[in-house]
This record gives structure tokens, C-alpha cells and sequence, in this order.
């Protein structure tokens, strides 16, 4: 099929490729400038994005407010000013400051899931970035239109739907997590739907963009004949040359077998995927101690939650495996080799234009 460009407003990128954001420091400005160089969407995850700054134990906040803009800088620096996303969590403490450096920065999307964004648009209402709510369901994107519709007289510039598949935090209960691939194409096919009829009220054209579970050009090309306008793609860009996290944490997923894809319990409230290895496996045991609170996520208290979850993904983005916490996407397994971005990107088109 014919690749179309994604066009979300003003913004238009030759391939309908978004990076998904992965935090700690999965993908950070190496990873997600080298996706919009090869025509996509990079994507920066705000999540203690500073966890290599000198003082992030100390001041943890100015740290990680620094470190996403001088992310930033750096990716569109890397761009010559090419499209740079941030992918900021509503679960994280001190939202507002990190949509507030996202924008300070120069970033031209937000993109927001872990809940419902509802004050995302009066914190950006006076500035020209973009911004992207995650839904899961029809149910939670009609609860996301109507709450923006109804306070803030504004509709998304995108909307994203990620699927049960996904990698990292969930947004589906633990039953509902196999979910039929039909049931899902269903959910997309009515959240598109529904997206028009606020596009129609707003005169704008709101892309619909699916995520969790695409793995190749097919699976890319059979959402964008179902009516998407593009996909957003995680699990495939960790085993990449620019991956911004360890070659360890790289290699987890290249060595991973089908049964090493598990879900486990978040400490933010929701399920996810991640590939077993010793640390998880002590997580199904019970809990485990906590010797310091990162104050990363709002609803966390440290004295009940089973793990610390910052703690563990900073031990994988550094490579120190026998404590990490390895998120990924159920496609992970199929991952037998690390290639450039380039070569992926490449190699996902080929396959759309045969598709």
C-alpha cells in the first residue's frame, strides 16, 4: 500500500511512525532524534529522565526539570528543529512542572497516558504545542473528549490507543489484558469514530494512532487500512544502535524467549509487561524493601508498595539486571538482533509498501 504522511495540524512527517516513550531513560534525545531523522516521530519520556544528573538523589525535581530540557535541546539540535515528542505520565508527582519544561523547552508534542489528562489543556492553552491524550477504550476516549469539550472548548490534536499488547504500564485490568485482537479492532474502529465527531465541531482533523502489540510494516499497514492514521511503536526501538539504554538492557530482550514475557504488578496502581528475570520473579514472592522514595509517582507510598519502581528501572537503563525492572511489549521475543534505526525504519517501510 501507498505510505501517507502523519499530519497532526501544522506538523506533517513522511512515515506514520510514532517512537513510544519508555522511561527511566530508554528513550531520551539519541533515540528519539534518530526516529524523526529517518521520518518518524521521536519521542522522549519525561519519567526521571535526570536519573544520571549529579544531583537527582538530592534535588530530584530540579534535576529531572533540567535534564527534559536539555534533552530536548540536544534532539532538536540533532534534528536541525525536526518533530520531538514528550511522553509525560498524569501518575507522575509534579506534572505541571513537566508540561511547563516540556514547552519551555521546545518540544512539539505532549503525549499523555497513566490517566486521565484533564488539566492538560489549561496548562498549555496560551502556547502552540500539540497535545495527545492515551485512551485504552471507547469509554475512556469519550470521557477525555467530553471532559476537554466541556471545560476547556478544545479537542486533542491526536489521539492514541494503546492496546492490552503494549509494553510497561497497562491501561486494562488484569482480566481484561487478553483481550481478542478483534475486540481491540473494534475499540479502534469506534474510538475513530468517535474522534471525528469532535474534529467535525472543532473544523479539525484529529488523527487517530494506534499502539500496543504492532510489531512490523504488516501489522502497520493493516491499522492504517482499518481508518488510523498512523501507529506508535515502542518494543521495536529498544533494540536499536540508539537506544538510549544499556546494551544489557538490550540484550534481555534479544535473548528473551515467549514464556519469559510475564505481568507484573506496578507500584503506579496498574499492570505491566515486562520480560522475568530475578528481580521479578522476588517481586512474586512478596515485598521488597524500599530504602528511598523517589517521589516519582503521586499515589505511591513507600512503606506498603511492593518495590520501588524508579529504583528498578534505573538499575535496567544502567544495566545491572539482577535488579531490573525490564519493561516490554508481548512482541519482544520475536526481537533476535540490535540494528540501527535506520535499518528498522527502512525495513518497516518495505514492508507497508508490499503490504
Amino acid at each position: 500500500m501507498d505510505i501517507k504522511g502523519l499530519k497532526i495540524g501544522n506538523i506533517l512527517v513522511p512515515m506514520p511512525i510514532i517512537q513510544g516513550g519508555m522511561g527511566i531513560g530508554v528513550s531520551r534525545s539519541k533515540l528519539a532524534s534518530a526516529v524523526t531523522n529517518e521520518g518518524g516521530i521521536g519521542v522522549i519520556s519525561a519519567a526521571q529522565v535526570g536519573y544520571d544528573e549529579e544531583d537527582f538523589e538530592s534535588n530530584n525535581l530540579a534535576a529531572n526539570i533540567r535534564a527534559l530540557k536539555n534533552q530536548i535541546f540536544l534532539a532538536k539540535k540533532a534534528t536541525n528543529g525536526g518533530v520531538i515528542g514528550v511522553n509525560i505520565m498524569v501518575a507522575m508527582n509534579n506534572y505541571k512542572e513537566h508540561v511547563k519544561a516540556a514547552i519551555e523547552g521546545g518540544a512539539d508534542i505532549i503525549i499523555s497516558g497513566a490517566g486521565i489528562p484533564m488539566e492538560l489543556p489549561k496548562l498549555i492553552k496560551d502556547f502552540s504545542i500539540k497535545i495527545a491524550p492515551i485512551v485504552s477504550s471507547l469509554k475512556s476516549a469519550k470521557v477525555i473528549l467530553k471532559l476537554w469539550d466541556r471545560h476547556d472548548k478544545v479537542a486533542p490534536d491526536m489521539v492514541i490507543v494503546e492496546g492490552p499488547r503494549a509494553g510497561g504500564h497497562l491501561g486494562f485490568k488484569k482480566e481484561n489484558i487478553n483481550m481478542s485482537v478483534e475486540a481491540f479492532d473494534k475499540e479502534v474502529v469506534d474510538i475513530i469514530n468517535e474522534t471525528k465527531i469532535y474534529g467535525e465541531k472543532y473544523n479539525k482533523e484529529i488523527p487517530v494512532v494506534v499502539a500496543g502489540g504492532i510489531y512490523d510494516g504488516k501489522d502497520i499497514a493493516k491499522y492504517l487500512k482499518l481508518g488510523a492514521d498512523g501507529v506508535q511503536m515502542a518494543t521495536r526501538f529498544v533494540a536499536t544502535v540508539e537506544c538510549d539504554a544499556s546494551e544489557n538492557f538490550k540484550k534481555a530482550y534479544v535473548d528473551s524467549n515467549e514464556e519469559d514475557i510475564v505481568i507484573v504488578d506496578s507500584p503506579v496502581g496498574l499492570p505491566g509487561r515486562a520480560i522475568c528475570n530475578s528481580f521479578v520473579e522476588k517481586t512474586f514472592k512478596g515485598k521488597l524493601n524500599v530504602e528511598k522514595c523517589y517521589r516519582c509517582i503521586s499515589h505511591c507510598n513507600p512503606k506498603i508498595t511492593p518495590y520501588c519502581i524508579s529504583e528498578a528501572l534505573i538499575n535496567g537503563v544502567k544495566g545491572n539486571m539482577d535488579k531490573a525492572l525490564v519493561f516490554c511489549g508481548d512482541n519482544a521475543h520475536r526481537i533476535k538482533s540490535i540494528v540501527s534505526v535506520k535499518e528498522l525504519m527502512e525495513e518497516l517501510k518495505a514492508e507497508i509498501l508490499k503490504a
